[in-house]
Parts: C-alpha cells; structure tokens; sequence
C-alpha cells in the first residue's frame, strides 16, 4: 500500500513566515517534515488531531535543512528519531549516515539537494498518485527562481534538474501550496 501525505500546514514566506509541515503516513511510519515555524502550534497539532494522529506516534521527522523556520516546532514530537543530511538522532544516540537513498519506510527516502544550503534534503514520498517530493528546492510555486538565500545558486539548479528526472507527480514547496511540476515556469526549472 503507497504511503498518505497530507499538509498540515501551507507555508509562506513575505511579511511573516512559516513552513509548509507535511505528514506522511506509510505503514507502521508516521513522519512529520519540517515542523517550523507557524503563527500557532495549533495549525501543527489540529490537523494532526483531525487526522487521528497523537504527536506521541509521530515515528520520524526529517529536516529539508536546519533553518528555524523548518525546524522550530520539532520538540513537539517527543518519542520521534529526527533526520537530516548526515544523521539520525533521538534522545541521547547520534547515528551517522548519509542521506542520499536512506529509506525512512517502505513508500519513503531521503535525497541529498544542496543548493538553498550545502545540507539540504528533500523527502520522496512514493504515493498512489505517483511521487511526492517535499522539498527546499522551491521555495513556492511563484518563485523565486533565483533563491534569495542560496549558498550556492548553480548547485540548487543541478539539483531541481536531478529531481525533476524523477519525474514526480507534486512538490510539496518550503513555503507554499503543492503544485505539479508542470505548473513551474520555464526558468524556475
């Protein structure tokens, strides 16, 4: 069975910011990805509530990169083991390994994207409407196509050309709505 996702909240990035938070549900794994900032714990906690999820079941939360603004509200979720680009943590034990290809589940792994940040990460999520990335790599829909706050722009574009060639069905953005790829303008490709 493909794993769920849904978004728990839609983020967005102008006067104030907050963090698209998507949880995914694939099996016995319940993973929460960027659980930053938002205008209220609620617009994390209410959804979760809807769905029926406890922030106790909450197995795993991933971190696209280590801004606040994705990572603010992880204390939420006190039983889960956290990921980023190099290693897996939870209470005391520091696991190293590499994020490129680690599977989180059956329906779920882990891609190195550098570019927004030398450390970013991008979540593939294989579902029943094909695959779901939740990413850094755009920031919304509408752009912007040069990232303000990149590290290092070339490499964010090598990295947009290496997920798109996966051919996925949605991107869940850093901070904003989900869109298909075929909704991006040609130069934010």
């Amino acid at each position: 069975m493909p794993a769920r996702l849904n978004v728990l909240c839609t983020g967005y990035a102008a006067d104030r910011v907050a963090s698209t938070v998507v949880l995914v549900r694939d099996g016995d794994a319940v993973i929460v990805v960027d659980p930053g900032m938002v205008a209220s714990r609620a617009q994390i906690l209410g959804p979760l509530e809807e769905l029926g999820v406890s922030p106790d079941e909450v197995t795993d939360v991933v971190f696209s990169h280590h801004h606040p603004d994705h990572t603010l509200n992880a204390a939420l979720f006190t039983r889960a083991r956290f990921h980023d680009f190099w290693a897996i943590y939870q209470d005391d034990v520091w696991t190293e390994r590499p994020a490129d290809g680690f599977q989180l589940s059956p329906s779920v792994r882990l891609m190195t994207t550098p570019g927004h940040t030398a450390q970013d990460i991008t979540t593939l999520v294989t579902t029943g409407h094909g695959l779901a990335a939740c990413t850094h790599l755009w920031w919304s829909r509408e752009g912007p196509a040069i990232d303000p706050l990149a590290e290092d722009q070339e490499l964010l574009e090598r990295s947009r050309a290496r997920l798109l060639a996966l051919d996925p069905a949605m991107i869940m953005p850093g901070h904003g709505t989900p869109f298909a790829p075929s909704e991006l303008a040609p130069e934010a490709r």
